[in-house]
């Protein structure tokens, strides 16, 4: 079954990292674990991230999604499509909708069809086309670079900066950027994005978090530990940072500092 990491699902469902770090720890989804520890998302966990966003937008109780989406996610089918379900909010009640009729996600009890309108009051999350709008420049370059990502990484950079050109203060621009340098090797470039970055909000637990990333793989590690440090001083729960701490001071041996910081990614784990 293929996976998708966090940056594919900041690519595919135009999530922030914040917002998918917060619906893992809401309990909507469950990834299991890559290298580095890393998140490794299924398909389905796409459907319910992208749904439990959708429903939260329409003011449907946090309890009552988690629950619906739970019950929901156990009844997919291993590679049901995203245009096989319109699941939506009506009251405040989940409700999905498929070729037979709609029912209560929570449940599976169907409902009666609404008077006229079958659609009226619910959310539709099918993917489907946009009607166009009217983007700043600045939105343009960054939506050219997610979109170039997964075919051009050279010409996503440079619409990335393009970007940062056009908004300086642009930060999930830059941290993508960041991120592309890393991934194709330019190291260098990359460690400059994310100080850059750092320079305009020395309070991001991303930057932080990435950047120590970068100085693990240039084998810089007490460098890459103050990082990981930063970043938990600026978001504790970032479980990652844990994990990532954790093994660091093993290898710098320092046993007791290691142990501490697992016993907190195992807290977190299961929080």
């Amino acid at each position: 079954m293929h996976s998708y990491s966090a940056a594919d699902v900041e690519k595919l469902l135009r999530l922030p990292r914040s917002t998918i770090r917060a619906l893992v720890k809401a309990g909507f989804v469950a990834p299991a674990r890559g290298k580095r520890n890393t998140w490794l998302f299924s398909f389905q966990d796409l459907i319910v991230l992208r749904t439990a966003q959708a429903l939260a937008a329409s003011k449907v109780p946090a309890a009552r999604i988690t629950r619906s989406l739970k019950a929901l996610r156990r009844q997919l089918p291993e590679a049901m499509p995203l245009s096989g379900l319109k699941i939506g909010a009506v009251g405040d009640q989940v409700v999905v909708r498929d070729g037979v009729g709609q029912r209560r996600a929570d449940t599976g009890q169907y409902l009666l069809a609404f008077e006229g309108d079958p659609q009226a009051g619910a959310l539709s999350v099918v993917e489907r086309p946009q009607p166009p709008r009217a983007a700043a420049p600045e939105e343009n370059w960054y939506e050219q670079a997610v979109a170039l990502e997964s075919r051009d990484a050279d010409g996503a950079i440079r619409a990335y900066e393009k970007a940062i050109e056009a908004e300086p203060a642009r930060l999930d621009a830059r941290i993508n950027l960041g991120r592309l340098l890393h991934e194709t090797g330019k190291f260098i470039r990359a460690e400059r994005a994310y100080r850059d970055a750092l320079a305009i909000d020395g309070a991001e637990a991303t930057l932080y978090y990435n950047l120590g990333v970068l100085l693990e793989d240039l084998e810089r590690r007490p460098e890459a530990l103050e990082s990981y440090k930063a970043a938990l001083r600026a978001d504790p729960s970032l479980i990652d940072a844990h994990y990532n701490v954790a093994l660091l001071y093993e290898k710098l041996g320092r046993p007791r500092e290691a142990l501490r910081h697992m016993a907190q990614y195992r807290r977190l784990a299961k929080a």
